[in-house]
């Protein structure tokens, strides 16, 4: 299970039990989140890739089932695309991972804080970003920027494992009309299922969520 950004492995604490019966469950904290030690650096998604690798190494684990979310599931993508041996299959819930066109008001803003941070970097980082940027630490920042700057369509065409796409009908942070028909459409073996929920659906619906994860990985169709 690979959580989501600024998350932890306790955000699966709802799905860890209805899975744990039939599998073997294993769900790390990332670097630089949780209980994990910072990163040294600015991380790209291909570096959390290289470091879940290891992490796969260490456990003696291969041919896994992954369920990821969110900023996990850029992990995912960019693992099962570079490493597919490693994936046996693979759930992603709330996935990100595709840039949209950037709106002329969008680049007007980049001028403007780029312009900003040039002439008073501190109230450059106070005005401009998201409330989930602003928490961040530097070296976060910098990480954070690779990855929301990353699209992973190419990645994603690459993946030759069985994919469920799971998202939140009322999911406005990775809408399913955007990035789950964009997946969608981008793996050869995934299939869409939309569930009540938000982005969190794995935890606003989880009675829902688990039935299907349970089939998916079970081999079982899932309606």
């Amino acid at each position: 299970m690979l959580h989501g950004y600024m998350s932890c492995k306790e955000s699966f604490y709802n799905n860890v039990p209805a899975l744990a019966g039939r599998f073997c469950v294993t769900a790390p904290d990332f670097p630089g989140f949780g209980a994990s030690s910072p990163v040294p650096g600015g991380w790209s998604v291909g570096d959390y890739a290289a470091w879940t690798e290891k992490f796969f190494a260490a456990c003696g684990m291969s041919r896994a089932h992954v369920l990821a979310h969110s900023f996990g599931a850029r992990v995912a993508i960019k693992l099962a695309a570079t490493r597919p041996e490693l994936v046996k299959s693979m759930l992603i819930t709330g996935g990100a991972g595709i840039v949209k066109p950037r709106s002329r008001a969008y680049m007007r803003k980049v001028r403007a804080y780029r312009l900003a941070k040039k002439i008073a970097p501190r109230f450059a980082e106070r005005a401009f970003g998201s409330e989930e940027y602003k928490q961040l630490s530097p070296v976060m920042r910098e990480s954070y920027k690779k990855i929301v700057n990353e699209d992973l369509r190419a990645d994603a065409a690459r993946i030759g494992c069985p994919v469920l796409l799971v998202y939140g009908g009322d999911d406005c942070v990775t809408p399913p009309a955007e990035e789950g028909l964009a997946f969608a459409s981008a793996m050869p073996h995934a299939c869409l299922k939309i569930i009540g929920g938000g982005h969190f659906c794995f935890m606003d619906n989880c009675a829902a969520f688990n039935a299907a994860a349970a089939a998916f990985f079970g081999g079982e169709r899932v309606i």
